[in-house]
């Protein structure tokens, strides 16, 4: 699969009624590291079927950046249940990105 492009008007299917826990990236185009982790997502969307992987561009929905606190990006975020459980910020090795969604893979 994928990943998802996040907004607000489909936030709440995607992310807040979303059965799988979902790990959302909040970028921008011009940000470096949000495009050096890219492609790190990517590998995960395809690779991981227990969650989502969804992508925000803070640019396009400050809204959602906002009710997320993402003051600096890249800022991974994981919700479960429409309920904010864990999150880092920076650009990370897939390790942590997959570190980061694995206690939520079968709750």
């Amino acid at each position: 699969m994928q990943p998802i492009t996040i907004t607000k008007s489909n936030f709440e299917a995607e992310v807040t009624k979303s059965e799988k826990p979902v790990l959302l990236d909040f970028w921008a185009p011009w940000c470096g590291p949000c495009q050096m982790i890219a492609p790190i997502l990517d590998e995960i969307a395809k690779e991981v079927d227990y969650a989502k992987i969804g992508k925000i561009n803070v640019d396009e929905e400050p809204e959602l950046a906002a009710a997320f606190g993402a003051m600096s990006i890249p800022l991974l975020a994981v919700v479960k249940d429409g309920v904010l459980v864990n999150q880092i910020l920076g650009a990370v090795p897939k390790e942590k990105m997959l570190e980061l969604i694995a206690p939520y893979k079968s709750s």
